[in-house]
């Protein structure tokens, strides 16, 4: 299959070929978001701490007699249905918010989504993109002339001059093929991808 190409102005023109199976897939929604929620999962932390009843500072009294009160009957001030009680099901620092992925599923899932893109017309080809100086308004200025506003770039490799130009554009992020998640290819509203970024994800994720 082709990929178009992205110049300079902005302009969309012939691109090159790329492989059938990893830019050609089917959309397949479901594995794709059970690989995000387990990319998100396996981000988290588990720095919350809560006390449940038994780690509250009460006491065990009852606070009143069972019957005779008019009111509802109650066996501690701990229970999670007062105030100031334990939680019920408290997060603690040991819980484990992993999912566990198999390389096949996740390979199968980038496809699906590269596949996506270039169909929904987010995903195109550019020449590598060469910065004089590590300054972030040169690649601005780039991104504004080919029209692009929250963009991720997917180069072959990451010089110094455009890792230091783009870590302050907010919606720009630049990674390496080997670095790209599904979490950003969902989030940004262009990739672009340079030639020699394009033959190492077909490497990465060919069966």
């Amino acid at each position: 299959m082709e990929l178009q190409l992205l110049n300079q102005s902005g302009e969309l023109a012939v691109g090159i070929q790329a492989s059938e199976t990893v830019f050609g897939k089917e959309y397949n929604e479901s594995l794709i978001h059970q690989i995000v929620v387990a990319y998100q999962a396996n981000a988290r932390t588990a720095s919350s701490v809560q006390k449940n009843r038994r780690d509250v500072s009460h006491t065990t009294a009852k606070p009143w007699r069972q019957k005779g009160t008019g009111r509802a009957r109650a066996g501690m001030s701990s229970s999670p249905l007062w105030r100031g009680g334990g939680r019920t099901f408290a997060n603690s620092p040991n819980e484990n918010h992993s999912h566990k992925v198999n390389k096949k599923m996740y390979r199968s899932a980038m496809r699906s989504i590269y596949s996506q893109l270039v169909r929904e017309n987010r995903l195109h080809v550019i020449e590598p993109i060469q910065l004089e100086a590590p300054k972030t308004k040169l690649l601005a200025q780039r991104f504004k002339a080919m029209g692009l506003e929250s963009v991720l770039l997917i180069t072959e490799e990451v010089d110094n001059n455009l890792y230091l130009a783009s870590r302050n554009l907010a919606h720009v992020a630049v990674l390496e093929p080997r670095h790209v998640d599904p979490l950003s290819l969902i989030y940004f509203d262009k990739v672009i991808v340079t030639k020699g970024a394009v033959v190492k994800i077909e490497e990465m994720l060919n069966d």
